[in-house]
């Protein structure tokens, strides 16, 4: 990966005796989003919490923009941006409060502080609620402003832990549509146990399972880590399931609908030839034929049992 913003190595952490996240090793370029996913107890939250500089690892080295952030956390703090899962908001404050003095925290300069609360607010598209208490906006626009703090002081890492958890679809998909435009200047790092947001929000997926990381790649490659097993078609004139069962490598039929049929084979290869020759030899006036791919949740299940 080109322009690395983020650099992991040999990250480990144990609490007590057990040990959470395990060797890791992965780089983050500098813009995109990246999605770190895993089920829930896999260790996602403690490397979350590692990067951002909330916990200190106990072996490992985690650099920021080339900064050891063990070493010096104050000089890499300033190019991270952390949203946790719960919003760290001030529900009596008004939005335009809160987020002025975020900026002060951030030690943005005094001179600086009413244009960064304009340029985050008009971001986030929640400018219009500025004089607003927090404790009186909704769900998708308190996470707006959660991550609005995150990014008021322009860092060139964000960290989102489940920004769209317990939002309706509606909120859900303005969520994710900033997600992506915060992302095109900056690295976003998006931790979710949800595949239908990796797929949605996500350029490139690591994934952890019981502290290891046992997935590292663009999303594409993740859907299509498991080698597809099934072909779907589309037969106008219905054989008989046994006339299907006798295709070379069967091992189901699935009735779909009045014409439609899902074959498992044990081989995929060669599969979509044998139905064709088969079709043909039976006049079964094949009308589609098509070789599936694993689902997001095959996937995850495999990666998750390596």
């Amino acid at each position: 990966m080109n322009d690395v913003i983020v650099k992991i190595q040999n990250l480990s952490h144990r609490y007590n005796v057990q040990w959470a996240v395990k060797d890791l090793h992965f780089e983050i370029p500098s813009k995109g989003v990246y999605g770190l996913l895993g089920s829930n107890g896999a260790g996602k939250s403690t490397t979350m919490n590692i990067m951002s500089g909330v916990l200190k690892q106990t072996h490992g080295s985690v650099y920021i923009n080339g900064i050891d952030l063990a070493k010096k956390p104050i000089e890499a703090k300033k190019h991270i941006g952390f949203l946790p899962q719960h919003p760290p908001l001030y529900l009596d404050t008004t939005i335009e409060e809160y987020l002025t003095n975020c900026a002060y925290l951030r030690r943005i300069d005094d001179k600086n502080v009413k244009e960064a609360v304009e340029k985050v607010m008009e971001k986030c598209a929640i400018l219009h609620f500025r004089k607003r208490l927090i404790g009186n906006l909704s769900g998708g626009y308190k996470q707006r402003v959660g991550i609005a703090q995150a990014i008021i002081h322009n860092p060139k890492f964000v960290v989102l832990d489940e920004p769209t958890n317990g939002l309706d679809p509606n909120q859900i998909i303005e969520i994710r549509k900033l997600v992506k435009e915060i992302a095109e200047d900056r690295a976003v790092l998006f931790s979710t146990h949800m595949l239908t947001e990796v797929h949605a929000v996500c350029d490139y997926i690591f994934m952890i399972e019981q502290g290891k990381l046992v997935f590292s790649g663009k999303t594409e490659e993740f859907d299509n880590y498991l080698a597809p097993n099934s072909v779907f078609v589309r037969l106008l004139d219905m054989p008989s399931i046994d006339d299907l069962m006798k295709i070379e490598g069967v091992e189901n039929v699935e009735e779909l609908g009045p014409t439609e049929y899902r074959l498992k084979f044990s081989n995929v290869n060669g599969a979509i030839e044998r139905v064709v020759q088969a079709s043909v030899k039976n006049n079964w006036r094949l009308d589609e034929i098509f070789t599936e791919k694993s689902s997001l949740n095959e996937v995850f299940s495999a990666l998750s049992k390596n």
